[in-house]
């Protein structure tokens, strides 16, 4: 019997590591703010669904908002291209109008109903034990817990099947497309797992944290490896351990949960680029220290004076 901690716990990890895989790509192609734009250029989508069907149901909301996920790519690609907007300048520009439309939207048509825009930003991850799926009389478990395994399943399974198309369009969407890679399919298709992880996950765990979750374990690992095997499986630990850690931390200072899980990714992250051996700040200094040891030793050794010298 599993306890609310355990499934406090288990959805924790099931963001986190849904988040640290796709975010790692994200990382890699500098587009680590993507995942920001998604989560809040989503909310007309989550609107309009519950508009149409009447009902706050989990499926239909999360079609809504991966459509919008893929239209907030698609149009930021649109104005990067063919406007004379640069990317990040095209991406503030669209996820910050489609967040405005949502507001409207609601503000308009669904005054009077409950639909928590600080939920859908902070979240609430201990409310998860008692948002069940009941299935035919049978109780299943928390439903979050559900949806982020089937999020997670689908995200190794996307990363297995293209991992060497994805580890050259990371490394140069130039070279891949040069070696006949589908580029477009790709970038899409990481772009489509990244919408359904960051709206299956903000729903627990806030829109906030969704993006320390995809940024900061992969910047991490980053730090310490440059093999993306290893860099995937690092990312996965970090964000493993900021989510235990931070369940325990919050405990013990009696915080929010998704705040201290954030600030967990943050004190790892913060350790490791003091203390990492090769790109680490204290890593660097001793190099530099040692090349300066030797170098003078080169440069400013005396000549010898005269022929014994020489010899001696």
């Amino acid at each position: 019997m599993i306890t609310s901690t355990g499934w406090i716990i288990i959805t924790a990890i099931l963001a986190a590591t849904s988040c640290a895989l796709v975010g790692t790509f994200l990382v890699l192609r500098k587009m680590s703010l993507m995942g920001d734009a998604i989560s809040h250029a989503v909310l007309p989508g989550i609107v309009l669904a519950f508009l149409l069907t009447a009902s706050r149901n989990t499926f239909p909301m999360l079609i809504g908002a991966g459509i919008f996920g893929l239209f907030t790519v698609w149009l930021t690609e649109e104005l990067s291209k063919k406007g004379r907007i640069f990317h990040d300048a095209s991406m503030g520009i669209v996820f910050t109008t489609l967040f405005a439309i949502g507001v409207i939207i609601i503000s308009l048509f669904a005054a009077n109903v409950d639909i928590d825009q600080e939920c859908v930003l902070y979240g609430e991850i201990a409310y998860v034990p008692w948002d069940l799926w009941i299935w035919r009389g049978t109780n299943m478990g928390p439903r979050p817990v559900w949806i982020l395994s089937m999020v997670l399943v689908i995200n190794i399974s996307f990363i297995t099947l293209m991992y060497k198309e994805l580890k050259t369009y990371s490394f140069s969407p130039q070279l891949a497309a040069t070696l006949g890679l589908p580029v477009g399919l790709i970038h899409y298709g990481l772009m489509g797992t990244v919408s359904f992880t960051t709206i299956a996950s903000f729903e627990s765990v806030g829109a906030i944290l969704v993006v320390a979750l995809l940024i900061v374990p992969p910047a991490t690992a980053y730090l310490l490896t440059d093999r993306l095997h290893r860099l995937l499986l690092l990312a996965v630990l970090f964000g493993i351990t900021s989510a235990v850690g931070g369940y325990y931390m919050a405990l013990w200072i009696n915080s929010s949960i998704a705040g201290a899980i954030a600030v967990v990714n943050g004190i790892q992250f913060a350790l490791v680029f003091v203390l990492a051996p090769r790109y680490g700040l204290l890593g660097k200094k001793l190099r530099g220290r040692r090349a300066t040891r030797t170098e003078p030793e080169l440069i400013t050794q005396p000549e010898p004076k005269n022929v014994r010298e020489i010899l001696s």
